[in-house]
């Protein structure tokens, strides 16, 4: 018996298998090798694999887990805190210098919380720890704007890899549980910005609470107008309820145990001051203050009327990246918000993924003070 011979091609049918060694099959084969070669080396350029010293989110992870521990959970930085709720109301006196739909003579929803600085989500309360404003403003279009305001003069590095530096210097010393001089010391010195800011920080007046605090955006940002008019602007939201001198220092949670209750007696507002920056103003640096006398405009007043614990509150599942800005709001130079947004998102994705403890302000703390 003979070996049957393949017939001629028929048209539109196949000839049968390709060879290897078919010279379109071997250029098929390399562009899929080189495909996949782009892939993996994308994956191992943003995990830090091929290049050691570069500063990724898992890195930034890391460093604020060397100075407060990992808590399952929890967000890595300002993980103690409470959601809030209310509106923005605008004063129409920032639309010239930014089309944004929020600063039109609107009421924009919005979904806070006031928060801690730390990675600790148990951590007592203390006057001079800092404090965070985080706000989630959404007007009638469906744009966003998302902020994380502190009660602080300036940041305390001028890029990513300064504060994980920053981090990592004062981190405590296990036999004692605080900084290590012999780390910080060497550090100032060669930092002598970040000892400046520190200095500023350090310096700054106290209020007794979240509700008669100065939230300050620090990073600088650009407002564009209808012209397509760029701004310089830096904001911060200053309270309306009268401060006072800090009162005593009572409690494990005496800052959420005050604002809680003030927020069971009443809404509580803040103005929205918008900062006009001028030529000689630095934009790409947060760790310097603005003059005091660049022109003001108030854009605006929140008011704040409802908390709710993190246990299943409504800020819970959001991160306050502020990169996400609606049009007529854009970065600056200042290279920090993008290091900020990589961070939010990596934290809430190793957060997304744990199990968590109940929160330290929980449902029946705020339960107790709601109004009737």
């Amino acid at each position: 018996m003979t070996e049957p011979r393949s017939g001629p091609r028929k048209e539109g049918g196949a000839s049968g298998p390709a060879s290897l060694f078919d010279p379109g099959t071997l250029l098929r084969l390399g562009a899929i090798g080189l495909v996949m070669m782009g892939v993996v080396t994308a994956f191992a350029w943003s995990a830090g694999w091929l290049s050691p010293r570069r500063l990724t989110q898992a890195r930034m992870m890391d460093a604020l887990a060397a100075v407060d521990g990992v808590h399952p959970g929890f967000r890595r930085n300002h993980a103690k805190g409470v959601c809030v709720a209310g509106w923005f109301e605008s004063s129409g006196q920032a639309a010239s210098l930014s089309k944004a739909a929020v600063f039109r003579p609107v009421r924009s929803a919005v979904i806070g919380r006031f928060a801690l600085a730390g990675g600790m989500p148990f951590q007592a309360d203390a006057p001079a720890k800092v404090r965070s404003m985080a706000l989630r403003i959404m007007p009638p279009d469906g744009a966003e704007w998302r902020m994380g305001i502190n009660d602080i003069p300036v940041f305390v590095a001028r890029t990513a890899r300064e504060f994980r530096d920053l981090l990592l210097a004062t981190r405590p010393d296990p036999a004692t549980g605080k900084p290590d001089p012999a780390r910080v010391g060497p550090f100032l010195a060669g930092h002598p910005d970040v000892a400046r800011a520190l200095a500023l920080v350090g310096a700054r007046p106290i209020s007794p609470g979240f509700g008669d605090d100065t939230y300050r955006s620090l990073d600088a940002f650009r407002f564009i107008n209808a012209d397509g008019v760029s701004t310089p602007v830096r904001w911060e939201m200053a309270p309306m309820q009268p401060g006072g001198p800090a009162g005593a220092v009572t409690g494990q949670d005496y800052l959420f145990d005050d604002l809680l209750t003030a927020l069971g007696r009443h809404p509580l507002s803040w103005r929205l001051m918008v900062t006009i920056g001028a030529p000689s103003d630095p934009t790409a640096d947060p760790t310097l203050p603005w003059p005091a006398d660049r022109r003001q405009v108030e854009a605006g007043t929140l008011t704040l009327d409802v908390a709710q614990s993190e246990d299943g509150g409504l800020c819970t599942g959001i991160t306050y990246d502020p990169l996400v800005l609606p049009p007529g709001i854009a970065p600056s130079d200042d290279p920090i918000p993008a290091a900020r947004s990589a961070a939010y998102m990596r934290s809430f994705t190793l957060r997304a993924g744990e199990v968590k403890l109940p929160s330290a302000i929980t449902p029946a703390m705020i339960a107790a003070k709601e109004r009737p």
